[in-house]
């Protein structure tokens, strides 16, 4: 758990009244991260979703083969800065990450329990609609930063 004081200092959370804040913060918790360290991975499991608090992140892509168990790549896509969500999978079903995620330096994220946030979507449409809404907005950013990858890389 952590306290809703947190929360309340980044804009994100903005949109959240204080009994939304308050249920958001009793499911979450702050984590710190050293360098090099893995966050989420593809392919597993979503169970949280997540927000970073300061640090920075390399999100990566990571493509394999159903021909070849052994062959996986990872190609690197953007930066995941302060302010930002991530593990946005954890609220999209299947619910399973479809990047990977590594840190550049030390950085402390919240951690927010997936399940428990899921469920109070379930009761609170304005908290999932509020939700909602950012994880359809950073869809759209990472798959904006993605077409200009793919347009740099042809030319």
């Amino acid at each position: 758990m952590i306290s809703t004081e947190q929360l309340r200092k980044f804009p994100f959370f903005g949109f959240m009244d204080y009994s939304q804040l308050k249920a958001v913060a009793m499911i979450a918790e702050k984590l710190t991260y050293e360098k090099d360290e893995i966050i989420m991975e593809a392919g597993k499991p979503a169970e949280h979703f997540y927000f970073l608090m300061n640090g920075n992140l390399a999100y990566y892509t990571v493509v394999t083969s159903e021909h070849d168990p052994y062959y996986q790549k990872e190609y690197f896509i953007t930066d995941i800065n302060p302010g930002e969500i991530f593990g946005i999978s954890a609220l999209i079903e299947p619910y399973v990450f479809t990047a990977t995620l590594r840190t550049n330096k030390l950085s402390h994220v919240i951690q927010i329990d997936a399940v428990s946030l899921r469920a109070l979507c379930e009761v609170d449409t304005k908290l999932a609609l509020g939700l909602y809404r950012a994880v359809a907005k950073t869809a759209m950013e990472r798959l904006h930063t993605t077409r200009l990858q793919l347009v740099a890389a042809k030319a």
